[in-house]
């Protein structure tokens, strides 16, 4: 789901059965509705700080917060890691986020005979907290305008690629600046981009390394329901993990910044501002771009995600552990963000607003009007870069892609090494890689992977693309890969010692099929490499050029792309209609309990132990809640809070339509979903009996 998807990759991906390639790969709809209103909110409601809507909070909800609110909005709230966020919710560092973005971490502190994922974690005792290797934390502590220094660079800029220099020339300058400013001393900074150069900021972040782990509840409870039922609408997820941030060996005084906790949570109707760190949108993006997105994009990759996704769950049911059930969580959030993604490209509805949206601020630009049509220029460079895209991506040197498609590298690199006349030291080097890949050759899994690589070249080739006719040679992909496996010298170390030491034009020559796949696809890889890359600054260009445009049009009334930074996204707690029924603002254990009863106790709703038998107060505890909130992966964590700064619930994920957020902002659907603060001391309170830490929260 939208915010579950937390990008921890770079980021992650995700996709659907290749039985269902065809239905994707056919021709683009020719119809997108024109009977749509288009608004300034179509761009979303991610704030960034620095770019505060005040007029806009006070005609919405009667309320224009003073500086000090905004302040402590900022400073409260956290990233965690590199791909979620947080917030603190006490004076002495505790901090709340989400299980799912936490659940990885707490792997690396599990003990000989424990199985947190069973029976979860509670430190009873401060000196119980378990600090977690390399976890770290960034607190947002000073935001600066570099807009006029990099705009000073970049217009001496004579063309597109001297722009993209003269731009990273500029950031580099402002950071070498700011790391040593007065005020500025020992933060990390990092410049941000906003409207694609239309404004630029400098950040300074406080990093906090020591981050222990206080409360971890079993996966069962925090992933309750499992696909079944998060993938339309999560509703029943204690999806919730306390840490506790220290410094110089002591917790970490937040005082100052901390948002207290409110278990009487938030009313319907009411106002509520989640504050984190959305990782990215594509709001601002073309119809050319975006049909490039349903037609090849997001396409590949949905069926590559899912591909994978199933042999991880053939793999751990056959060996479990932690760390692969991390891996197939994460994909499994993915692939129904890039499948609802898809589905959104593929609604004539929201394409319709989009194209009326494009035509809008078309009709706006003086850019136009001069006779420079940007978006005809993107639409020209994306078709001519489409047809690159399943080599591009499908034909990476990815592990998971798999180890005959890395020996294929490796063994295309050695020839081209002693045709390049390398010298005995730099062969000896190739000569080892190439040999210790192709010791992975004999994986259980490896066949299989091969076999999902074939289907897909296969299954996404275009009519020149003779490659992968030359590598099935008639056979299917399973068979192919089987009959690689089989034939290949590499799989046998004296025979692949003596096909090395041949020379280069003998290797070349060689019918080994390991070999052959490497001459064959590796320059295929390579040309749609070089088609992306030869457009890519007229391309950066050109969104900058677009975004401009929209900017003009609607200035800081309309937000920025999210960039995993800091931003507050405004909305209020309220239903909406799903599947012929209506989505109550909030849900409660009950509900809990009815599901789990309800199937039996089968997995994935099957309760852990120590929650079989409720007290009636838990049962009638909120759960977990609905908002109209702006939010997208990254936002995992994000401390959702009142006008008076009270931290009301705990954001983990979306609706399925909040899916089509990547593009577009829809205020009717798009549902945030957030655990209750009532639901998470409930749970600290009957379940957990975490009574130091209701009394440190005020909660008791």
């Amino acid at each position: 789901m939208a915010t579950r998807s937390i990008q921890k990759l770079p980021i992650v991906f995700a996709f659907l059965i290749l039985s269902t390639v065809a239905a994707f790969a056919q021709p683009a709809a020719a119809y997108y509705a024109t009977d749509v209103e288009v608004s300034r909110f179509d761009y979303g409601k991610m704030w960034a700080f620095e770019y505060a809507p005040l007029d806009y909070f006070k005609e919405a909800y009667g309320f224009q917060p003073d500086k000090a609110w905004w302040e402590k909005a900022r400073l409260g709230s956290l990233r965690f890691s590199s791909y979620c966020s947080a917030s603190f919710i006490s004076p002495n560092g505790l901090i709340l986020t989400n299980h799912h973005c936490s659940h990885g971490e707490a792997g690396k502190v599990v003990r000989e005979g424990e199985d947190l994922d069973a029976t979860g974690f509670y430190a009873e005792t401060m000196a119980e907290e378990r600090q977690v290797p390399g976890l770290y934390v960034k607190q947002l502590v000073k935001i600066a305008d570099i807009t006029e220094l990099v705009h000073g660079y970049t217009a001496k800029a004579s063309s597109d690629e001297e722009m993209v220099s003269k731009e990273r020339e500029a950031l580099k300058a402002a950071m070498e600046e700011y790391s040593s400013k007065a005020g500025w001393e020992g933060l990390e900074v990092e410049p941000v981009i906003y409207f694609s150069g239309g404004k630029y900021s400098m950040y300074g972040y406080k990093r906090y390394d020591d981050v222990r782990l206080v409360l971890l509840p079993e996966l069962r409870i925090g992933n309750f329901g499992g696909d079944p039922d998060n993938f339309t609408y999560p509703r029943y997820n204690l999806d919730m993990t306390l840490w506790r941030v220290y410094e110089n060996g002591a917790p970490v005084n937040s005082s100052d910044f901390y948002f207290p906790v409110n278990p009487t949570g938030p009313a319907e109707n009411e106002a509520v501002f989640t504050i984190g760190n959305p990782g990215s949108t594509e709001r601002y993006r073309t119809i050319a771009q975006m049909e490039y997105d349903r037609d090849f994009r997001y396409n590949i990759l949905k069926v590559w995600l899912r591909n994978r996704l199933e042999l991880m769950q053939a793999q751990y049911a056959e060996n479990p552990s932690h760390e692969l059930l991390d891996q197939m969580l994460n994909f499994s959030n993915s692939d129904k963000a890039i499948g609802g993604i898809l589905e959104s490209l593929h609604d004539p509805i929201l394409m319709g607003k989009k194209k009326k949206m494009e035509d809008l601020i078309k009709s706006k630009s003086k850019a136009v009007a001069q006779g420079n049509d940007y978006w005809k220029a993107m639409a020209e460079d994306y078709q001519r870069i489409g047809t690159y895209k399943s080599e591009n991506f499908l034909l990476a040197p990815n592990p998971m892609n798999g180890a005959t498609l890395q020996l294929a590298y490796s063994v295309y690199s050695y020839i081209q090494a002693m045709d390049g006349g390398a010298s005995e030291e730099e062969l000896s080097q190739l000569k080892a890689q190439t040999q210790e890949v192709a010791s992975t050759l004999k994986d259980p899994y490896e066949e299989k992977l091969l076999a999902l690589l074939l289907e897909e070249l296969q299954a996404f080739a275009q009519p020149d693309d003779t490659y992968i006719k030359e590598i099935l040679d008639g056979r299917t992909p399973a068979v192919a890969a089987k009959e690689i496996l089989a034939e290949t010298k590499f799989a046998d170390e004296k025979k692949m010692e003596k096909l090395l030491d041949a020379k280069a034009g003998k290797l070349k020559k060689s019918e080994d099929p390991i070999v052959r796949m490497g001459l064959l696809l590796v320059p295929e890889y390579e040309e749609s490499q070089m088609a992306f890359q030869a457009g890519s600054a007229s391309r950066q260009a050109l969104a900058g050029k677009i975004a401009n445009e929209v900017y003009q049009a609607y200035g800081l009334s309309i937000p920025p792309d999210a960039t995993f930074t800091l931003r507050m996204a405004d909305g209020v707690v309220k239903d909406y209609n799903y599947n012929g029924t209506e989505a109550p603002v909030k849900t409660t254990y009950f509900g809990l309990y009815d599901r789990h009863f309800s199937n039996d106790g089968a997995y994935p709703w099957d309760l852990p132990k120590r929650w079989q038998n409720p007290p009636a107060e838990l049962l009638k505890s909120p759960l977990n809640f609905i908002s109209t909130c702006d939010s997208t992966g990254g936002n995992s964590g994000s401390p959702m809070i009142n006008k008076k700064g009270e931290l009301v619930g705990l954001l983990f994920d979306g609706n399925i339509e909040s899916l089509a957020g990547n593009y577009i902002y829809d205020v009717e659907h798009n549902r945030s979903i957030g655990v209750h603060a009532g639901g998470i001391t409930a749970a600290m309170k009957h379940i957990y009996k975490a009574g130091r830490i209701l009394k440190e929260i005020g909660a008791e």
